[in-house]
């Protein structure tokens, strides 16, 4: 299976790639630096450079050209304003949809976020604010595509850790937090099952293995 990954070089992207390699599928992941390509080769991914902030469709399709599935895992990051978390969070996000359309991708898995919502009244952070915007439209978008087989996946506060492989995995989790390793175990789990297809799931840490999480959520 070959999975194209936006935001190839981010830290659950990496851990995903890794994964993917060790079952014997095919990573690529999109970035945005040449620098960036020696660390996804080390994942065991192909790396392929496209600036989702500046191209279109039909470049964007092409490298999506023989992919089985796509997997957004871009973000604008820490220290980045409201305007790149629109371009990025919400923009790159469609440009990927759109791109997957028009290359007959028809499998796209969202990372998204606890709290997404583009009518967020967050009264924090208004970067914080303009994030759950962001993420929120692009979400609404994907899921308004019936041409794509998608699933939406909102993490809660994503840590360090080391994976334990145990989860909670529902439409309404509560607030929590979850290893990165944990979230890349689960974004594989959702790719191999096509029961999660159409679904919007939170996950945060718990006591159900992920195998088992992923079949019992399953459609």
């Amino acid at each position: 299976m070959r999975t194209v990954i936006a935001g190839g070089h981010g830290q659950i992207a990496l851990r995903f790639s890794r994964i993917l390699h060790a079952r014997g599928d095919e990573p690529v992941g999109l970035i945005r630096r040449p620098e960036y390509a020696a660390d996804l080769r080390a994942a065991g991914a192909e790396p392929l450079l496209l600036d989702l902030e500046s191209a279109g469709v039909a470049e964007t399709a092409e490298a999506l050209k023989g992919a089985d599935a796509v997997v957004f895992a871009a973000g604008a990051g820490p220290g980045s304003g409201a305007d790149r978390k629109d371009t990025v969070d919400r923009a790159a996000a469609v440009l990927l949809a759109d791109a997957a359309e028009a290359a007959g991708v028809r499998r796209y898995l969202m990372i998204s976020s606890m709290g997404a919502d583009p009518n967020s009244a967050f009264d924090g952070d208004p970067v914080f604010r303009a994030y759950l915007r962001a993420k929120g439209a692009a979400d609404d978008d994907l899921r308004a595509r019936p041409d794509l087989e998608w699933t939406v996946l909102r993490p809660g506060s994503l840590r360090n850790d080391p994976g334990i492989g145990r989860v909670l995995l529902a439409e309404h989790t509560g607030r929590g937090a979850i290893p990165r390793d944990d979230v890349a175990a689960v974004i594989a789990e959702l790719l191999a099952n096509p029961g999660t297809v159409g679904l919007t799931l939170e996950l945060i840490g718990g006591v159900t293995p992920i195998p088992e999480a992923v079949a019992g959520i399953a459609g």
